[in-house]
């Protein structure tokens, strides 16, 4: 047994876990299947193989620096540069049933973000028509929102909604944070925003957090920073959202892509929001002249009118004072004006009383 990290097809057809892992460690080593031949987005599922084939189909043959099994885990260290530090979690799910999991530190940290996915579908929507870019390669599976995917080659961004005439209205281009750093310095990030600017709603999404720009080893913190502010500023259309996770970026863009699809409800026509139904009629006025002075306020009745001027000089104080005063306006015994308008004494009366000019 060589001290080698070996990667092959797995003979089996039909199966969901297309790759043989096989790990140096005891006489005859650990085989497993996988789903990808390394964890780069998130964990990748593995499973126990019955054994090594006889001639298989060598993927990928690395050598290796170390493989120290501990504990419940095999520690993984290749002899490169890139891609070299790996872990496979051995853990039983369910009371019986063993699962193992190969993860790196980015990846395991990524799949603890602190928060839980909404479950709830995007403004009522039944099933969003996403079409992903056929030259994406790790793309995404929306395995927790309801979207039907469909492969096609796209002239700008990796996923997009089409509207009925079949052209695209809205697109998302997804980036890591060590792709978007080679975009950014290699000077293509501004043809690929150039490109998105011409649709009518478009947006970049990194799966990573902001505050990682700074902690760049090879490519000063500063420099991305001033590239991101410029392409800020050159493409304000095009908005470039950190979204923490890869989780969190694909919620995000199926959140993002949904306003561009329309939902015709029956019977009326395109949703376009619930809100609290007005009461018909005209609104109350609220300027400060109808709360200093009621006698303009169209919502407030004779009785309040005159009772803020008080009883009639010398008619008396309190209710047989407002009564006299009542009586001689012209107001009836409900409130009502009697002939206000229409009777001059009255009026002219109301006129020497308040001091003022007659309301229109």
């Amino acid at each position: 047994m060589t001290g080698e990290f070996v990667i092959a097809r797995n003979p089996e057809d039909g199966s969901t876990l297309p790759y043989l892992l096989r790990i140096p460690l005891g006489p005859e080593g650990v085989v497993l299947k996988a789903r990808e031949t390394w964890p780069r987005t998130g964990k990748v599922y593995c499973h126990r193989a019955v054994g090594w084939p006889t001639n298989p189909e060598i993927v990928e043959s690395t050598p290796m620096r170390s493989c120290v099994r501990r504990g419940a885990s095999i520690d993984l260290v290749l002899d490169r540069g890139r891609e070299n530090r790996s872990q496979f979690v051995f853990t039983v799910v369910r009371g019986t049933r063993e699962a193992i999991f190969w993860q790196t530190a980015r990846t395991a940290k990524q799949a603890r973000p602190g928060v839980s996915l909404p479950t709830a579908r995007a403004q009522a929507l039944a099933d969003l028509p996403i079409v992903v870019d056929s030259h994406e390669r790790y793309a995404w599976n929306f395995s927790h929102q309801q979207v039907t995917t469909t492969r096609r080659a796209l002239a700008a961004g990796d996923y997009a909604v089409e509207g009925d005439d079949g052209a695209v209205v809205a697109a998302v281009e997804r980036k890591s944070l060590q792709d978007l750093v080679a975009t950014l310095t290699s000077g293509k990030m501004r043809y690929l925003l150039a490109d998105l600017a011409r649709l009518p709603r478009a947006a970049v999404v990194v799966e990573d957090r902001y505050s990682k720009v700074f902690g760049l080893e090879y490519v000063r913190p500063a420099v991305v920073a001033d590239a991101l502010a410029e392409c800020h500023a050159r493409f304000p259309q095009v908005p470039i959202m950190f979204c923490e996770t890869r989780a969190l970026a694909q919620e995000w863009t199926y959140r993002f892509l949904r306003p561009g699809v329309d939902v015709p409800l029956p019977g009326r026509g395109v949703a376009r929001g619930r809100g609290r139904r007005r009461r018909a009629g005209p609104r109350r006025p609220t300027g400060a002249r109808h709360a200093t002075d009621p006698r303009r306020d169209p919502h407030v009745g004779p009785r309040q009118r005159f009772r803020h001027l008080g009883p009639r000089p010398g008619a008396g104080g309190g209710h047989r004072g407002f009564r006299t005063a009542w009586g001689a306006a012209g107001v009836g015994s409900t409130g009502r004006p009697l002939d206000s308008v229409h009777n001059p004494p009255a009026r002219r009366w109301w006129i020497e009383w308040v001091g003022g000019q007659p309301s229109p």
